[in-house]
């Protein structure tokens, strides 16, 4: 599922290469019996779609996040400080950003819901979500770069979020 990292990939949408198949979204059929739509997201995001150069800005300021949490994330180590993420703080205290997720999440929501489907799950945002908002089971498995996390589906069919400092802790 290309996002906006790679989007040249979109050119071979539908197109398989051995057993890897590359699809804009794909409808999947949980354990459990549910059907979700599984969705990079990116197209929801309207500065990404409709303001290609401010995309641009905001992905070369992201990354610039990333490169100086690296660095603080060594020397917090050095303390023996536990992991904590510049990009996801700074993400958090502006408004505007937390407006955008939740009007990011309700748009995804709706298509879910034009599609018939019991349940969305999505990237794009980094913010790892498992909830239900309007009897859709809403699902952002977050990223494993900033917030560490990743959805996994047990073999009962409940989705759940892990947390790599969980992983490492146990």
């Amino acid at each position: 599922l290309p996002g906006n990292h790679d989007e040249f990939m979109r050119q071979f949408l539908e197109h398989s290469f051995g057993n890897i198949e590359l699809h804009d979204e794909y409808e999947y059929n949980s354990v459990s019996g549910k059907k979700y739509i599984i969705i990079h997201g990116d197209k929801f995001d309207l500065v990404t779609m409709n303001i290609k150069w401010l995309a641009h800005v905001g992905d070369w300021a992201y990354t610039t996040l990333l490169n100086i949490n690296t660095t603080l994330h060594y020397f917090r180590s050095l303390l023996g400080l536990d992991y904590w993420s510049l990009s996801k703080w700074a993400k958090h205290k502006v408004k505007e950003a937390v407006n955008f997720i939740g009007n990011y999440e309700e748009a995804l929501v709706s298509y879910a819901k034009k599609n018939n489907v019991d349940g969305i799950i999505c990237g794009h945002i980094h913010c790892a979500a498992n909830k239900e908002i309007n009897n859709i089971h809403y699902l952002n498995c977050g990223d494993w770069v900033e917030s560490c996390t990743a959805l996994v589906e047990t073999l009962n069919g409940k989705f759940e979020l892990v947390h790599y400092e969980n992983i490492t802790s146990n």
